[in-house]
């Protein structure tokens, strides 16, 4: 078992200047914490692996194969492998926890 906090994978994820900071993987799913500071350009490209998007922090919008949703603290968005997508609009820093499901890359 491992056991996760949400409040410090956050506060960790802070203190890094990477954009994604993965905190678990195993075989079947990976997950990890998504940054983009308010204004920022998302530059994402279409992953192998289906995602969920959990909200944390922040405001913007998301689209996914030309559909566009807005996001905020608590929004839950499933992305399917291969989609286009991005987070555009983004006026509040956005923190984001990412699962992949297998774990990303492989």
């Amino acid at each position: 078992m491992r056991s996760f906090e949400i409040s410090q994978l956050l506060a960790n994820s802070r203190t890094s200047d990477d954009y994604y900071s993965e905190f678990l993987r195993v075989s079947s799913m990976s997950l990890g914490i998504y940054r983009l500071a308010a204004g920022r350009q998302d530059l994402q490209k279409p992953h192998k692996q289906d995602e969920i998007y959990v909200v944390q922090h922040g405001r913007a919008e998301i689209e996914v194969e030309g559909i566009t949703q807005s996001v905020r603290p608590g929004s839950v968005v499933y992305v399917p492998a291969l989609a286009q997508h991005h987070f555009k609009e983004i006026t509040e820093d956005l923190e984001v926890l990412v699962f992949f499901a297998p774990a990303e890359g492989d």
